[in-house]
């Protein structure tokens, strides 16, 4: 344990901001997980639901700095490029 009282309060703001990184993280991985369970099932709402919710949680990890720019826009693209080939693959429904 630190002796020097900004050392110590150094250590408490260490612990806070851990634990609330690995939250974000968490949660972003969930939110991964669910546009690829959407992207499976092949409906086009809920992978546009589901896409976007992500793309906004990455951008708001960015913007925090718990992730790097360049992975969210690899993510991104990643997961709207998937979301285009789900698109084509589904038949049109007709009118």
């Amino acid at each position: 344990m630190a002796n020097i009282k900004s050392s110590q309060k150094d250590i408490r703001k260490t612990a806070t901001r851990t634990a609330a990184n690995t939250a974000s993280r968490s949660r972003l991985k969930t939110l991964s997980k669910n546009a690829a369970a959407a992207l499976k099932g092949g409906d086009e709402k809920k992978i546009a639901d589901a896409s976007a919710l992500t793309a906004s949680a990455y951008d708001k990890a960015v913007k925090t700095g718990v992730v790097h720019k360049n992975k969210a826009n690899r993510v991104k693209a990643k997961l709207a490029k998937a979301a285009v080939k789900a698109k084509a693959a589904t038949p049109a429904k007709a009118a």
